[in-house]
């Protein structure tokens, strides 16, 4: 009965965690809003997936890309789901929206640029990103507002899809900095695999100075890549990256079962990190964003990242060191959870490659 019961919290364990395997590639858009006039000019950025996902008929072969052909012949749809979506209001009066241009853009990406001709030039202004809704569970949109040499950044999702801002008051308001900060922290948490393999490490447990050399060789590592793969410099393909972060949690889970000094374990952990620093690398490839914003979105999103993972760290930690004083969890805690992490990474692999 106990080994049924063990098999059962294991499987229950694992499909739990490998039901949010998409989770890690949560969607990120970006728009760029620029006053200029009597208009409000936006440049909206997607990945083609998100789109295909989000407004089925652009898709017209239903492979989940988007060629260039598919986004040009689609572009009364996407008039209606993005541009027909967005209310920009100014001082009270809405703008009326026009489509510009669609386009394919980076990668698989789809470029949208749409113009809102206002009564007046606008002081008190509000964009309701309303799209947001249509898109994957947890997408976030970038939104940069840029007006009379201020540049003011917001993070919109479901359910908080509005910005407002008094446009001579926007020195107040947050930068773009801060929002790519918020983006790093909001990534790792929701990073399922990559919070995964850093609970993996924790497990075996050790001293303290065991653990922060552990955890510290993780985060040099995947800052590394991170800011290589951002920069340009070396960006290997996602269908590589992906299925190799699942193998990274199949194989902690695996060693968790042997390991007995963790002492020296920040020897496999680095390479591993390297890694997950392509996968980091990935959000801020999806926002597509100006070369020259690059440098201080990476600090600001590495930055983030960090501190996502050390409040992870902080609050799971303290529990882990407590129920390993329990001989019941050292025993079978430890080797229960390895095991279904394994399970996790596992279905995460052949997701990833089969998709």
């Amino acid at each position: 009965m106990s080994r049924l019961l063990a098999a059962f919290l294991i499987e229950a364990i694992a499909l739990s965690l490998a039901s949010s395997a998409v989770a890690h590639s949560i969607g990120l858009s970006r728009g760029d809003y620029r006053v200029s006039g009597d208009d409000v000019v936006a440049t909206y950025v997607f990945s083609g997936a998100e789109v295909a996902a989000a407004i089925p008929e652009v898709d017209a072969d239903h492979d989940g890309r988007l060629s260039p052909a598919e986004v040009s012949h689609a572009s009364d749809a996407i008039d209606r789901r993005v541009v027909g979506a967005t209310i920009v209001d100014a001082d009270g009066s809405t703008c009326r929206p026009h489509l510009d241009s669609v386009e394919a853009a980076y990668g698989d990406g789809v470029q949208i640029r749409a113009s809102f001709r206002c009564d007046h030039a606008p002081r008190a202004l509000s964009i309701d990103c309303r799209f947001v809704a249509a898109f994957s569970a947890g997408h976030r949109h970038l939104a940069t507002v840029f007006a009379y040499g201020h540049e003011t950044a917001f993070i919109l999702v479901s359910g908080r899809e509005r910005l407002a801002l008094t446009l001579d008051a926007t020195s107040r308001a947050r930068s773009t900095f801060g929002a790519m900060v918020w983006t790093g922290v909001t990534h790792i948490w929701t990073g399922y695999d990559h919070l995964a393999f850093l609970f993996g490490l924790l497990l075996p447990g050790g001293r303290l100075r065991t653990l922060i050399g552990i955890v510290s060789a993780f985060t040099v590592a995947h800052s590394l890549t991170l800011a290589l793969a951002a920069l340009g410099v070396v960006s290997p393909a996602p269908s590589v990256v992906e299925p190799a972060i699942a193998l990274s949690v199949v194989y902690v889970g695996l060693e968790n079962l042997f390991v007995s000094d963790p002492s020296r374990r920040w020897r496999i952990t680095f390479p591993f990190g390297l890694v997950h620093g392509f996968g980091f690398a990935g959000a801020l490839r999806e926002l597509d964003l100006p070369r020259a914003q690059m440098p201080i979105a990476l600090c600001a999103f590495n930055l983030g990242v960090e501190m996502g993972q050390i409040a992870v760290v902080a609050a799971v930690l303290p529990i882990i060191v407590w129920a390993r004083h329990r001989w019941a969890f050292r025993v079978w805690g430890v080797r229960v959870l390895s095991v279904a992490l394994s399970l996790a990474g596992s279905v995460w692999f052949v997701l990833r490659v089969a998709g």
